[in-house]
């Protein structure tokens, strides 16, 4: 039950907020669906519904995102991911998401001086030559201001807004209640899996509340990038970094977003541009397993010399040597058409195949695949190919980890990217070169060698350990310790329905026993009276109505619930 679990009683009136503003938003049928409405009743608190349908005009998707708008930092950080899960969401949805924005008003300086003092060990005026009061940016989390080192490198310190952690943390808890009682209620929603993307999600944000985390990660993206001089990642200063606040290089440079200063008089080459940028991207995710998850144009900037420097690694995906490897058999399956390999490594991505018709998938993959076929390389949309593949997983219900979503919106955002500097951009035909070295460095004889070293190692392991293990299965079996477990998906469910019915039919039967009873009881003479009639005659009818009233609104609501309704 989701009033019994929730942390803490102050976030019943959060719970209140969120489902208010989803009534207002024209979402009055969910928050009736997952049963909040009553729920809140019973603890005291009456929604208002006179303006329920006020936006009821508007598509679902936008009702959704003006929701989240006005939920506040969590619910825009969770749109914004969903904003890369095309494979969950149709297009509509996803370009919603798309607009979700972070930007918010500042928090003014005196507001922080406290929180500042505590983090860097003195006034900001005093441990900076100069510190801007007004700042660059504002966003949900954290805001920014522009600063001079007292050694006099300009830099920007990105300041946390104060208790902004408690707000999330709160979220976070009803957040994973809210997508726990929608899997339970809503059975179409089951196969996307909420609560897994919830805590997915939750993970992703107590990441982006750290920091000096972010700090760490860029770091390491600047060590990988060290043989790529064209790619500049912003310098961090540790002594005036923490949890709470960071300080890194200034940036100065033309915004991803202001393409129309790329020109040849200003020294910019812009194929060029596009190119370096996209062996920076494809080496941070085939081959170092780090990369910028949110390479969006307002995270990158183009700097004399034509070099691009990235910054904002609050949000970074992570690859396995595993996934690179699988990675890399998608990636080559797609540009050199083999439908088969496409199929395999996507089936072993969403890792459940569990009522989708393989044969169907693999039918529209090959025809997906087969459509290529003839196009030359450089004229491959490797974006809009992955885009297409995403549709056909959404389309047979089937969704990607999260690390693979955040990788394929890296890849679209890097097309986007390139396309927009070049026309004739291709990450196809700047990736092939990079891919086919990996395989043929794959299986080199050192390498495949080292593989068959370990597999045979485990091998070992596993026969040396193989006697033991058969010999303790037989000592339990003789001993009646051996328990096989069967899950059986709706067993809990009936067995819960049952025991309803059992209560009810219980009740039913004290009831009926109380009105003969004190039917009987109605014809002894003497003893006390109530209203002229014997006192315990009445007492009992009493008590049966009551009961009787009980049993027909626990019917009435398991009715409306679909069967599924509580006794509490």
């Amino acid at each position: 039950m989701l009033i019994e679990t929730l942390a803490a009683a102050h976030d019943m009136g959060r719970l209140y907020d969120i489902a208010g503003v989803l009534v207002r938003h024209g979402l009055g049928d969910s928050v009736r669906r997952l049963g909040l409405a009553d729920r809140l009743a019973r603890a005291g608190h009456a929604l208002r519904w006179e303006h329920a349908a006020d936006l009821a005009r508007l598509a679902p998707p936008v009702q959704v995102r003006l929701a989240m708008e006005e939920l506040g930092p969590a619910f825009v950080k969770l749109g914004q991911i969903l904003a890369g899960r095309a494979d969950l969401f149709a297009p509509e949805w996803i370009a919603e998401f798309g607009k979700l924005h972070s930007q918010v008003p500042a928090v003014p300086l005196d507001s922080l001086r406290a929180q500042l003092r505590e983090d860097l060990g003195g006034e900001p005026e005093a441990v900076f030559a100069r510190f801007d009061t007004e700042p660059l940016a504002a966003a949900s989390i954290a805001q920014v201001h522009r600063a001079q080192l007292l050694s006099g490198e300009e830099v920007v310190v990105k300041i946390r807004r104060p208790g902004i952690s408690a707000v999330v943390e709160a979220d976070l808890r009803l957040l994973g209640h809210l997508a726990a009682l929608a899997e339970a209620e809503m059975e179409w929603l089951k196969p996307y899996r909420p609560q897994l993307l919830v805590r997915e999600f939750a993970k992703s944000l107590r990441r982006e509340l750290d920091l000096a985390a972010e700090c760490h990660h860029a770091e390491r993206i600047a060590a990988n990038m060290k043989g790529l001089p064209s790619i500049v990642i912003p310098k961090v200063y540790w002594q005036h970094t923490g949890a709470r606040v960071n300080v890194q290089d200034f940036v100065s440079g033309v915004p991803g977003n202001q393409l129309e200063l790329l020109t040849p008089e200003a020294g910019f080459d812009r194929r060029l541009l596009a190119r370096q940028g996209a062996q920076a991207v494809l080496k941070m995710i085939v081959q170092d397993g780090l990369f910028h998850a949110d390479p969006h144009p307002g995270n990158v900037f183009y700097l004399a010399g034509n070099r691009l420097a990235f910054i904002d690694f609050g949000m970074v995906g992570r690859l396995s040597k595993r996934r690179r490897e699988e990675l890399l058999q998608l990636l080559l399956g797609l540009v050199e058409r083999q439908a088969q390999a496409v199929a395999d490594v996507l089936l072993d991505w969403t890792g459940d195949d569990h009522g989708v018709n393989l044969s169907q998938l693999e039918g529209e993959i090959e025809a997906f695949v087969d459509q290529y076929h003839g196009t030359p390389l450089a004229e491959l949309n490797l974006g809009q190919m992955l885009s297409d593949i995403t549709s056909i997983l959404r389309d047979n219900r089937l969704g990607l980890p999260s690390d693979l979503a955040l990788l394929i919106k890296a890849f679209i955002s890097l097309e986007g990217m390139g396309r927009g500097l070049d026309p004739g951009f291709s990450v196809v035909t700047q990736a092939t070169p990079m891919l086919r070295q990996m395989v043929r460095a794959a299986y080199q004889p050192k390498v495949l060698a080292l593989r068959g070293w370990t597999a045979l190692r485990r091998t070992l392991s596993f026969a040396e350990q193989f006697p033991h293990d058969v010999s303790k299965l037989l000592r339990n079996a003789r001993r009646g310790r051996v328990h096989v477990g069967i899950e059986l998906a709706h067993l809990r469910r009936v067995g819960d329905q049952i025991d309803r019915a059992a209560s009810r039919l219980s009740m039913a039967l004290v009831i009926a026993a109380l009105v003969v009873g004190s039917s009987i009881v109605m014809n002894v003479q003497g003893g006390p009276t109530v209203l002229g009639l014997p006192l315990f005659g009445f007492l009992g009818f009493v008590g049966a109505v009551l009961g009787g009233l009980w049993l027909l609104r626990s019917i009435q609501r398991s009715g409306r619930s679909g069967g599924d309704g509580d006794t509490d």
